[in-house]
């Protein structure tokens, strides 16, 4: 199969769109473009990609390779594709074999030994893809994020190989539950330790008690 989808997401604001990654191969020159309106940083990911797949003992195809970020009126930024992109050319190349790839997105950079490394956008990205019922793998680093929506949303992983491996069910992710946080209750001022002022704390009683705004001079 010369041809595979990868499903990821975008950050616009506190949204994040979703983003497929289509990857082509075809005969001709060795080439790798990237098409769908990426940004400098979308565009750098080729150099990732093909050194973080040969240092993960992954062959880099040699042919004319196009991997299209749909929709292409889109803008895309930042390093979160470079782990969908390194698994469109995996699979389009068929060097893994995956037939519950649409059940996932994916974000994360990566490194040029193909290691994982966190991205921003992971909040939004987890919730739109809990809506859309597809499970987030993320960098381990991100992974307490992305379980804000819900403990079994996300899976983390440290390399590109782990999360090969794992598409394959070869191996387990980690799906640690986050620990939750203590609330620490910190003293907090009081108008009763005011002394004197009755005007104003009478000015600030009347606001909070109407839910009204208060400007000081």
């Amino acid at each position: 199969m010369s041809l595979s989808i990868v499903y990821t997401r975008a950050g616009v604001g506190i949204d994040a769109p979703l983003v497929t990654v289509e990857t082509h191969l075809s005969n001709g020159l060795p080439a790798l473009n990237i098409v769908g309106l990426p940004e400098a940083a979308v565009k750098e990911s080729k150099d990732r990609v093909r050194s973080a797949l040969i240092n993960a003992n992954f062959e880099f195809p040699a042919r004319r390779i196009t991997i299209n970020l749909a929709p292409a009126d889109l803008p895309k930024d930042g390093g979160r594709f470079d782990l969908p992109i390194a698994l469109g050319i995996l699979l389009a190349s068929g060097q893994i074999q995956v037939n519950t790839i649409e059940q996932y997105e994916f974000m994360g950079e990566l490194a040029l030994s193909g290691e994982l490394r966190p991205v921003n956008g992971i909040l939004p990205a987890s919730l739109s893809a809990k809506q859309a019922k597809r499970k987030l793998i993320v960098p381990i680093d991100n992974l307490a994020e992305a379980q804000l929506v819900g403990y079994e949303q996300a899976i983390g992983g440290n390399h590109l190989l782990e999360v090969c491996a794992f598409l394959q069910g070869q191996k387990r992710l980690k799906l640690e539950q986050r620990t939750k946080a203590q609330t620490i209750q910190l003293p907090q001022p009081d108008l009763i330790e005011v002394k004197g002022q009755y005007a104003a704390k009478r000015a600030l009683e009347v606001a909070a008690a109407g839910r009204h705004n208060l400007f000081i001079l």
